[in-house]
């Protein structure tokens, strides 16, 4: 029987269709996956004055340091380690910025395949070396890249030998305000780009975004794809003078009117010498500005809205680019 027209153009037509979805479960297969990003490890802050910084950590806001690093041929302290539980921290720089008036040095995320991050990062087109290297100071595998606006971002491995590891059960003294590191927020000059980055490449979901004024957005917030820990992009189309109101670390607590009264307290708030205001933000939740010696903010928030109802996302654009 002598085979039609048609025969041949679906013959023709299945055997494109076959090579082709072939080709793209081939090229799927050679894709590295993501390895999991399960939430904030640390950020890091340049200040000024170590003692009057550790003041503020330890006699207000009640953190014990759990270790510290020593600059080299030195016995100075490089870094401090402000412990808020046994995965996350603080790091305060006991040197000047490397960018001006901006005093946060980094931010870390947790990641259980360091060597898969590295690799999964080379195929995105990142420029990180192979192989794990060697340890950090502290004992784990870490490396950094940077994000649109030039901020360091860091993933960390933390291993049974880390420092942070370690310390695990110790330095959580009952003074202290908060176990929790909440969000992270920083500069963001072009929301498209920093979303390509977190979003695409990096899998942070948007949760919730916001501002005060209703014809220009303020705020996105992304959360890491593995876990509930998420960034705040502070948006902006002309860079402040002033970057510490806007780089800010919140830290979760269940009552700030108890906090605020907490640390009213304490004889460092005489030294602390700052008026603590509570107020409902545009998120409908709880919260209280501190500011460390250097002006940067640390945020205290409850979790919940003060309507027990999600707060919905504003539907404002958000400002033009302030870079490329």
């Amino acid at each position: 029987m002598q085979k039609t027209f048609r025969s041949y153009l679906l013959a023709g037509i299945a055997v494109y269709l076959l090579l082709t979805v072939g080709r793209g479960f081939a090229q799927d297969a050679t894709v590295p996956a993501r390895p999991r990003i399960t939430g904030i490890s640390h950020v890091g802050y340049f200040v000024s004055d170590l003692p009057k910084a550790l003041n503020f950590w330890h006699d207000f806001l009640g953190f014990d340091e759990s270790y510290d690093l020593k600059k080299k041929n030195s016995e100075d302290v490089r870094i401090a380690f402000i412990k808020i539980d046994d995965h996350q921290h603080i790091e305060l720089f006991n040197e000047r910025p490397t960018s001006p008036p901006n005093m946060m040095s980094h931010l870390c995320f947790t990641v259980d395949d360091i060597e898969g991050m590295r690799t999964y990062l080379r195929a995105k087109g990142f420029d990180v070396k192979p192989g794990n290297g060697g340890k950090t100071r502290t004992g784990d595998y870490a490396f950094e890249i940077k994000d649109p606006d030039g901020m360091l971002v860091e993933f960390v491995q933390s291993l049974p030998a880390g420092l942070e590891a370690q310390a695990a059960g110790k330095f959580q003294p009952a003074a202290r305000i908060s176990t929790k590191i909440y969000h992270l927020g920083f500069l963001v000059g072009n929301s498209e780009r920093s979303m390509d980055f977190y979003g695409n490449v990096l899998g942070f979901k948007e949760t919730w975004r916001g501002g005060g004024n209703p014809k220009q957005l303020s705020w996105i917030n992304m959360r890491v794809p593995d876990g509930t820990d998420y960034v705040e992009f502070m948006l902006y189309d002309k860079a402040p003078d002033k970057f510490g109101t806007k780089n800010h670390i919140s830290l979760s607590v269940p009552d700030v009117a108890k906090a605020v009264a907490e640390l009213e307290s304490r004889p460092a708030y005489k030294t602390y010498g700052k008026e603590m205001k509570v107020a409902i933000g545009v998120n409908q939740k709880r919260q209280v500005n501190l500011y460390d010696p250097d002006g940067t903010r640390v945020e205290l928030m409850e979790e919940n809205t003060v309507t027990g109802k999600p707060t919905p996302s504003s539907t404002a654009p958000p400002p033009p680019p302030a870079h490329d």
